[in-house]
C-alpha cells in the first residue's frame, strides 16, 4: 500500500471522528435541553394535580403558605414583563448607539480602551447591581417623584428596570458592535459613492444588513434579564403585585420559583411544586420567544437578500 493511500485513509479516518465527535456535542445538547424539559415538567404536572391549571394560568392573587393558599401567576407574570420592558427600553437604545460609535466613528485607540471597559459591567456580580439599585437608584427616584407630589415605594420596579437596564448594555453593545463591524466595507465606500453620507450608509446599509445579528443581541440581552433574581429582590421586593405602576413593588418569576424551593415547605407541598409549574412557564415562554425570533431574524435576511438582487 503506497503513502499516500495510507494518508488518505488516516484523513478520512480523522474526519470521521471529527463528525462524531460534533454530532455527540450536538446530542449531548439536545439531550440536556430534553433532560431539563422533563425535569421540570413532571414535577409541574404533580402541582397541577393540586391546584387549577385555568386558575394558575388567570389568577390574580399568589398567596402561597397560608390556609386557603391561592396560586394566580398573573401578577408574577405582570411584575416580569414591567421590569424587563423598562430594562430593554433602557438597554437597547444605549447597547445599539454604543455599538454604532464604537465600530463607525470611534478611532482604533478609543475603540480599544472604551470596550473593554464596557464589557466589565458584565463581569460584575448581580448582587453589586442590586446593592446600587437598592442604595442609590431606588432613594433617587423616591426623591424625585416626591419633589413633584408622586408617591413611589423604595421597593420599586423603575430602580430594578434601570439597573438591570444598565446590567445587559455590554451584551447588546458587544455583540452588535462585533456585528456591525463585520459587515463587508465595500458596502459602505459603495454607499458613500453613489453620494449618501456617513449616517445615511449607517442607517440605510449597515443596520440593515446587521439587523439579524442585532436581533440576536437584544434578545439575548432579554433573555438575560428574564432570568436576573438579585436585582429584583433586592431593589423590587418580593410581593406579588399586580400592577402596572413602576413606582410600586412586584416581583418576577425567578424570584418567586428561588423563594419557593428555598422555603420550609415539603417538597410535595403546591408552595414548593409551584417552582416547577412556574419554571415551565417561563420555558415555555422563552422557546415561543426563540421561535418568533428565528423567524424575525428569517424574514429580515430574505428581506435584504431580495433587496441586494
Amino acid at each position: 500500500m503506497s503513502t499516500l493511500t495510507q494518508n488518505n485513509k488516516r484523513r478520512v479516518l480523522a474526519e470521521k471522528l471529527i463528525e462524531y465527535a460534533l454530532a455527540a456535542a450536538t446530542g449531548i445538547t439536545i439531550l440536556t435541553t430534553f433532560g431539563i424539559l422533563f425535569s421540570i415538567l413532571f414535577e409541574a404536572i404533580e402541582f397541577f394535580k393540586l391546584q387549577s391549571f385555568f386558575y394558575f394560568m388567570t389568577g390574580t392573587e399568589w398567596t402561597p403558605g397560608v390556609e386557603g393558599a391561592k396560586f394566580g401567576a398573573v401578577p408574577i407574570f405582570t411584575g416580569t414583563l414591567v421590569i424587563t420592558f423598562i430594562a430593554i427600553i433602557v438597554a437597547v437604545p444605549i447597547g445599539l448607539f454604543t455599538a454604532i460609535y464604537l465600530s463607525e466613528y470611534a478611532s482604533k485607540k478609543t475603540r480599544d480602551i472604551a470596550k473593554p471597559i464596557i464589557e466589565t459591567l458584565a463581569g460584575i456580580p448581580t448582587v453589586v447591581y442590586g446593592f446600587f439599585a437598592a442604595i442609590t437608584v431606588a432613594p433617587f427616584i423616591v426623591n424625585s417623584f416626591a419633589s413633584i407630589g408622586i408617591e413611589a415605594s423604595f421597593n420599586n420596579a423603575l430602580a430594578s428596570g434601570l439597573v438591570m437596564g444598565i446590567m445587559i448594555v455590554p451584551i447588546i453593545a458587544s455583540m452588535s458592535d462585533d456585528v456591525i463591524s463585520s459587515v463587508p466595507d465595500h458596502m459602505r465606500k459603495g454607499s458613500l459613492a453613489l453620494g449618501m453620507t456617513k449616517s445615511e450608509t449607517i442607517k440605510f446599509i449597515v443596520l440593515p444588513a446587521a439587523l439579524p445579528g442585532i436581533i440576536s443581541a437584544v434578545l439575548l440581552g432579554l433573555s438575560r434579564a428574564i432570568g436576573e433574581t438579585m436585582i429584583v429582590v433586592m431593589a423590587a421586593g418580593m410581593r406579588a403585585n399586580l400592577s402596572f405602576n413602576p413606582l410600586e413593588d412586584m416581583t418576577t418569576v425567578t424570584v418567586r420559583i428561588v423563594d419557593a424551593l428555598t422555603g420550609d415547605s415539603a417538597f410535595d407541598s403546591p408552595d414548593t411544586l409551584s417552582a416547577f409549574a412556574l419554571g415551565l412557564a417561563l420555558f415555555v415562554f422563552t422557546l415561543i420567544l426563540n421561535i418568533i425570533s428565528v423567524y424575525t431574524i428569517r424574514v429580515f435576511k430574505e428581506k435584504y437578500k431580495s433587496s441586494n438582487l
